[in-house]
């Protein structure tokens, strides 16, 4: 067998992938000429089975920045390991030269910078050139499957009920998808659009909440260069307490062990040689389901956004991340026969839009269902000296935009923003569009309420949430990052135990110690309750911005982390 490390520097030495920057002295076009799509393709192949993966789009039609984080703690057993290194650390771990290609698409270092010199990544029409070219390569021997989060999360998928997508998506072809985002839509519409999909909706852990009868099939068996492959969809297991339970009331998620291994031995009886996971579960769920649940050859992996440049393994089990917004396609080749999985080799391919050649019918496709939103999208709200981002575990200067948006606006002492990971970066001297605003904020809950809350009940939402992130036991994650704040500063120590994280609240007009006893005005968005009222959210920032014109990012300090080393 070719190990992960040897194939991917194989792959990947002296190529344009880890050539250096060259900045200051080599402009963007440079860089661009040392990426080539034959470069981004290459690929020695193995085998009679090929695996596709995509996963955690979010509605991003057309090519985005997208920073990755700088933090990402892990905790329990995760501790070190990756996904949770990041940086420096992660380009030592992946002996990935700094400035090069590869660390602008991995890392968060000097990512400004190296933005200008590698440009935008994804796009649908991007993605579909890609699988595309592996298709023609490998003909029969290919699965494509969609791990989630797909459908949501634009202004042109909100606004067409995620018709715009679904229909890029049948284009695109994929042999089976599960979910995650998708169920926010309410039920009656995906079961709509579910029931005229091409290929199947895969998620063997959600069912009718009275009988337990399952919504959706739990599995799908195909046949691939000779190989039975049976795949099971795994749903986001926590998506009736993450998101608005009166969306989707007579359906339940759940995450057990021994329904999955059910399935598993299922797929093997009836005669599988290659058994998927396709899962919306996070990574740190799937690396402990995969020590616990037998009999699994791969989990593609979802939800919690990570891009990993190797497969990682655990027993005999592969783990496949494949990142988020279209920056990445995976392929895993895989060698299969009656004895099971013989040698296997993997690509993270990084979808660098000026250097891949737009697949023309997708093209044509994504302009047509963006047309009659191009005067909104286009829209210009303001300017940004620095660089714009939302990806972390803590705050990130996008996050501060939406919080002075509400605090401001909404006219509040405190604010509360969500720690959900999508939403595109902006980078210095960029406009900022009303499409920029809608990436990190188009949901079917938008509304920004403005309330009373006592000190007492915040340090307890907190707590709550960071008990929520940094459970040492991967299945009490609910996956996201912490709560963004605006108004209000403190100090968390992740690996304290509940209710103890959080500490040294103040707030941050004038260092003074939020008071447990007393009532605060506090706006937030993205509530979870039914019938919450106020505008929605990109309306608030939206007229922040017009006000304020041009957004100069301050430092993150509002957070402190300790016990983290």
């Amino acid at each position: 067998m070719v190990s992960r490390r040897e194939f991917i520097q194989a792959g990947l030495a002296g190529s344009a992938l880890l050539a250096g920057s060259g900045l200051g002295s080599i402009g963007r076009l440079a860089a661009q000429q040392r990426l080539s799509e034959a470069e981004l393709l290459r690929f020695e192949p193995l085998g009679n089975v090929t695996l596709i993966h995509v996963t955690d789009l979010h509605a991003q039609l057309v090519p985005i920045y997208f920073r990755e984080p700088s933090i990402n703690l892990g905790v329990g057993e995760a501790k070190g390991l990756v996904p949770h290194i990041t940086g420096k650390d992660f380009l030592s771990h992946y002996k990935i030269p700094a400035g090069s290609p590869m660390a602008y698409a991995l890392t968060s270092e000097d990512f400004a910078a190296l933005a200008r010199n590698y440009g935008r990544m994804g796009g649908f029409d991007r993605i579909a050139r890609v699988v595309k070219s592996i298709r023609a390569e490998r003909g029969d021997r290919c699965l494509l499957l969609d791990g989630g989060d797909t459908w949501t999360n634009s202004w042109t998928s909100l606004q067409t009920k995620a018709a715009d997508v679904v229909e890029a998506m049948n284009l695109l072809k994929p042999d089976a998808m599960t979910g995650h985002w998708e169920f926010t839509l309410g039920a009656d519409r995906v079961k709509e659009i579910t029931d005229s999909l091409a290929f199947p909706f895969l998620a063997q852990n959600v069912r009718e909440s009275e009988f337990e009868d399952r919504v959706f099939e739990p599995q799908k068996m195909f046949e691939r260069g000779g190989v039975k492959v049976a795949v099971i969809g795994q749903a986001y297991p926590y998506t009736g307490i993450a998101n608005p339970r009166w969306m989707f009331p007579k359906w339940t998620f759940s995450l057990k062990d021994d329904d999955v291994q059910k399935e598993v031995d299922a797929a093997r009886a009836a005669g599988a040689q290659l058994v998927v996971l396709l899962s919306h579960n996070g990574f740190d769920i799937d690396r402990k389901m995969a020590g616990r649940v037998k009999g699994i050859d791969v989990i593609l992996t979802a939800h919690t956004h990570d891009a990993l440049p190797e497969a990682v393994q655990v027993g005999k089990t592969l783990l496949v991340a494949t990142g988020s917004h279209g920056k990445f396609v995976s392929r895993l080749d895989l060698d299969v026969d009656k004895s099971g999985v013989k040698g296997f080799r993997y690509r993270l391919i990084p979808i660098f839009s000026d250097a891949i050649t737009p697949d023309a019918e997708m093209a044509a496709l994504v302009k047509k269902v963006r047309a009659p939103f191009e005067a909104d999208l286009g829209r210009v709200l303001g300017k940004t000296d620095g660089l714009l981002y939302r990806r972390g575990n803590f705050q990130g200067s996008l996050d501060d935009v939406f919080t002075d948006a509400m605090l401001q606006v909404r006219d509040a002492e405190i604010a509360l923003s969500p720690g959900v990971r999508w939403g595109a970066s902006l980078i210095p001297g960029q406009d900022i569009t009303f499409e920029d605003v809608t990436n990190a904020c188009a949901m079917t809950y938008p509304n920004c309420y403005r309330t009373s809350m006592k000190g007492s009940q915040l340090k307890a939402i907190l707590e709550d949430i960071g008990d929520n992130i940094f459970n040492p036991d991967p299945y009490a994650q609910g996956g996201g990052d912490m709560v963004r704040l605006g108004g209000l500063t403190f100090t968390v120590d992740p690996y304290q135990t509940s209710g103890r994280r959080i500490s040294n609240l103040k707030l941050a007009r004038n260092g003074q110690a939020l008071d447990a006893g007393r009532d605060y005005t506090v706006a937030g968005w993205a509530s979870i309750n039914q019938g919450t009222e106020g505008p929605p959210i990109w309306d608030v920032v939206s007229t922040y911005l017009q006000q304020k014109k041009v957004i100069t990012p301050r430092p993150l300090d509002a957070v402190k982390v300790v016990g983290a080393g």
